[in-house]
């Protein structure tokens, strides 16, 4: 008897793209940054994409744990250094970050974002430009942060809806594909 376990990512990518998106519409200026987005970033940002780690762990896909329970500690720890400092038992010993640590912050993540894209060249097309396109949103992060840019940060925003929006489609095109057992979203799957 074989035991067919569930396909994890598309709750990810929904976690990562639907809190991406929410993100990047307040970072292209159209709503100020609070508890929905902080909510969003600790349960479905957060949370979903850890539990989705751990689901692509029980099925051996070293790179979806990597990367799912990557980017919902991501979401954790930005939550977390954006409500810390606000913290009584912890002001004023905790300050808030600074540009330059959060520019080192965004860096960082673009860096390991950039070398989880060389994973996604084994897999397909619309993978390629989640990781891909996350990648530019983190470096433009650091630039922005390194310059205080508010036209560039307005621009970022736009490219993070785009880069969320790419992660929504793909979770949905494995869900939808999944159920209708035919491609009804193409993923452009590469060619071996």
């Amino acid at each position: 008897m074989t035991e067919k376990l569930a396909n994890p990512a598309p709750l990810g990518l929904l976690g990562f793209g639907m809190t991406t998106v929410l993100l990047n519409i307040h970072n292209a200026g159209f709503y100020p940054l609070g508890s929905m987005i902080l909510a969003m970033g600790l349960v479905y940002g957060g949370l979903a994409q850890i539990i989705a780690g751990i689901m692509e762990y029980k099925k051996g896909n070293t790179f979806g744990t990597l990367a799912f329970t990557s980017y919902g500690l991501f979401w954790w720890s930005l939550v977390i250094l954006l409500l810390l400092p606000n913290v009584t038992i912890f002001s004023p010993a905790v300050s808030a970050a600074t540009d330059a640590a959060m520019a080192a912050y965004f860096f960082m993540w673009g860096m390991f974002t950039l070398i989880m894209f060389f994973g996604t060249l084994k897999t397909n097309r619309a993978l390629q430009f989640v990781f891909g396109s996350l990648a530019v949103l983190f470096f433009l992060l650091t630039i922005v942060r390194i310059t205080g840019n508010a036209d560039l940060t307005m621009i970022t925003g736009y490219e993070g809806i785009i880069c969320g929006a790419s992660a929504i489609y793909t979770g949905l095109a494995e869900v939808l594909n999944e159920v209708y057992g035919r491609t009804v979203l193409p993923l452009c799957p590469v060619k071996k």
